[in-house]
């Protein structure tokens, strides 16, 4: 691993993992200097099945590690080199992954043999053996499966409720997932938080942001962000973003390049 910097390969999860899994991405890194990140929120889990030189990562230090949905961005640094296979797993794979109520993870980084135990290290271990990195990938995708496929069944309400709320960028209000569900406020929470880790107010503000982002990286004027995604104004925005991502809606929009002075 003598290359400095990031590198990674990308690959679609299998049709079977598809509703558990949104990426799949085999990575290497190797800095001269640790590297400082803050981590966004976003709407689902992140899953790190590395090996190499452990890392910080929401103040503990790990090396393949994981935990729930988050309100608030987490801070990483990476000192050495290191090599792995990030999965981000949507709440419900998750949920079936891990085998525990959603609301005992929220906001946390865990060792992974404390979520999965020996097959943690057996997973790991497979991985780290396979040189290939498009071999590498396949076979996380597999023991994924597996895992995932032998975990608790879900209803179909609080999934529904989700992407219900996906599909509206976090627009669509919490007493109209009632009104739909036909439960009391009381127990979309409370489900929400075993099957989600967020209540579905919190989990609305997380998918707004995402969607804040993606339209500020596409160049959308920031009013016009606010706007579209439901901001009260662009101090709430501000707010939240500072919250959620440990930065600015300016930060993220592209700079307009500079114009060329008339000769």
């Amino acid at each position: 691993m003598s290359a400095l910097g990031p590198a990674m390969v990308e690959a679609a999860p299998s049709a079977a993992l598809r509703p558990y899994v949104t990426r799949l991405c085999a990575y290497r890194e190797h800095y001269d200097a640790p590297v400082v990140r803050s981590e966004t929120a976003m709407p689902g889990a992140v899953l790190v099945l590395a090996f190499g030189a452990p890392m910080e990562a929401g103040g503990r230090r790990v090396t393949a590690f994981s935990g729930g949905l988050g309100d608030r961005f987490t801070v990483t640094r990476t000192t050495g080199p290191c090599e792995g296979v990030e999965v981000v797993l949507t709440p419900f794979g998750a949920r079936r992954l891990y085998g525990v109520p959603m609301r005992h993870l929220t906001n946390l980084v865990l060792p992974l043999g404390d979520l999965l135990g020996p097959w943690a290290d057996t997973v790991l271990d497979r991985l780290a053996s396979t040189p290939s990195w498009p071999d590498r990938l396949a076979l996380a995708d597999r023991l994924l499966r597996e895992r995932i496929a032998a975990g608790p069944s879900l209803r179909p309400e609080v999934p529904w409720a989700w992407a219900r709320l996906l599909e509206s960028g976090g627009r669509v209000s919490v007493s109209r997932l009632v009104e739909s569900l036909g439960w009391s406020h009381r127990h979309l929470v409370a489900r929400f938080q075993d099957e989600v880790g967020l209540p579905p107010k919190t989990a609305a503000r997380v998918i707004r942001f995402g969607r804040a982002t993606r339209l500020l990286r596409s160049g959308l004027s920031i009013a016009s962000v606010a706007a579209e995604c439901g901001f009260y104004d662009q101090a709430h925005m501000n707010r939240e973003f500072r919250v959620l991502g440990d930065t600015t809606p300016g930060q993220i929009r592209p700079r307009p390049p500079a114009a060329h002075p008339a000769s």
